[in-house]
């Protein structure tokens, strides 16, 4: 008998074999489809689109432990601060960027920092060069006083993993030791004013960690990477550094295979009791942090999330919108920034925990770049942060679960074909 079956079997699975190859070329046909579609009708609607002016929050400042924190949420205000630090500095610059374009307002940062080499002040910057390949090279002449380290485009050759892949995503600035920004502002035009996102400025004790953030990423350079680091260029820190702060620096640093802003997040989300208000540019949690959003508005917390109703990358739009059903059948509360891109990566959490920073809410932010939040605990600070989310709520339109659920066919089938890329974002 088994004999007999043999053969029947192996022509089974010899038919399948057969009809696998065409399905699922069919099905990536579809998908690749989809992904062309969408991004073709986003492309459309903003040659058409015009961004609104958004509300905003003064950059007042918030006072944490001996440290003390000024939050912005407009770029205006913060370029025209971080441009007086820079051309206040006597000692040192050190600026990290993942987005620098050579436009007025690039030019303007450029110009500050070549004045401040001329006056003898030690200038380092560190700058991502696949995020800025679209800017013409000539821009990036920087006169030799300037110290330059570009975050390279790949790896060393033979050298291809997790260790050695991942971008410098980390937005820093460093003035003499004493003054530090950090959030998610890149360098340009289009943040000044068409993009909502945040940022802080920092004195007091923790500038000495987020210095040392900066050296870290200037001396690990990993070897083989062109520009790489030797004895000669090693940095130090220009500032002390103190045990037990109430603001804590996370980095998630690839080549040393550590990522703890992942479990920062996790760490807070499992402590709240009353409320979890978190605002992103890109929302693509893995299944372990959506667990821990789950439990949280099981138990009754309040869970808010703002994210822009269209960002940048519309990929990333609907693949985040994947998540809705289930996130909102649960109880969380989903909001869609109206008129422009919000590209804030925080959260605030029982009014006495926030964080700021560059990471999103997506593999490539908590698992593959390099990247670095500020974690703080401070009422007046969680209090700040409260005021911006009730700011930008003003500002959205909430998704509710009969509303979502209501939206067309051709949607629901577009999210069901690009849900297996979530992985890749």
């Amino acid at each position: 008998m088994t004999k007999v079956l043999e053969p029947r079997r192996r022509a089974v699975l010899a038919g399948l074999r057969r009809w696998v190859g065409p399905v699922a070329s069919v099905v990536v046909g579809a998908e690749v489809s989809a992904a062309i579609a969408v991004t073709v009708a986003a492309s459309l609607r903003r040659r058409h689109h015009r961004t609104r002016r958004f509300p905003t929050a003064p950059p007042l400042p918030a006072t944490v432990g001996d440290n003390t924190v000024r939050i912005y949420t407009f770029g205006k205000d913060l370029y025209a601060d971080m441009l007086e630090a820079i051309d206040s500095a006597t000692e040192s610059v050190r600026l990290e960027t993942f987005i620098w374009k050579g436009d007025e307002v690039g030019q303007q940062f450029k110009d500050a920092v070549e004045r401040a080499a001329a006056r003898g002040v030690d200038v380092h910057l560190i700058i991502d060069q696949f995020a800025n390949l679209v800017v013409p090279q000539s821009f990036y002449s920087f006169s030799d006083r300037i110290h330059v380290r570009w975050h390279p485009l790949f790896g060393p050759i033979g050298r291809i993993d997790h260790r050695n892949g991942g971008r410098d995503h980390r937005k820093l600035l460093i003035v003499d030791g004493t003054i530090a920004f950090l959030g998610g502002y890149n360098i340009g035009s289009l943040y000044a004013d068409k993009w909502r996102d945040t940022h802080a400025r920092f004195t007091g004790p923790v500038v000495g960690e987020i210095d040392q953030a900066f050296v870290d990423q200037w001396n690990i350079t990993p070897r083989g990477w062109f520009h790489q680091a030797n004895r000669s260029n090693q940095l130090e820190t220009s500032g002390e550094r103190e045990w037990g702060t109430d603001i804590r620096i996370h980095k998630n640093s690839p080549r040393m295979a550590v990522y703890p802003i992942r479990n920062m997040y996790l760490e807070a989300i499992d402590k709240a009791s009353t409320s979890i208000h978190i605002t992103q540019a890109y929302f693509a949690p893995d299944d372990d942090f959506l667990a821990a959003l789950f439990a949280a508005a099981r138990r009754g917390v309040d869970v808010r999330i703002i994210i822009p109703a269209e960002s940048n990358h519309v990929l990333a739009d609907w693949l985040s919108r994947g998540f809705y059903d289930e996130l909102l059948a649960d109880g969380i509360r989903i909001f869609l920034y109206q008129g422009a891109m919000v590209h804030a990566k925080t959260g605030t959490i029982d009014g006495i925990w926030s964080t700021i920073g560059t990471a999103n809410l997506d593999r490539l932010s908590l698992l593959g770049n390099y990247e670095i939040n500020a974690e703080i605990t401070g009422e007046e600070v969680a209090q700040r942060m409260e005021e911006i989310f009730e700011i930008d709520l003003s500002n959205c339109v909430e998704v509710t679960l009969d509303t979502w659920r209501a939206r067309s066919r051709a949607a629901k089938l577009t999210e069901a074909l690009l849900a297996p890329w979530r992985p890749l974002v």
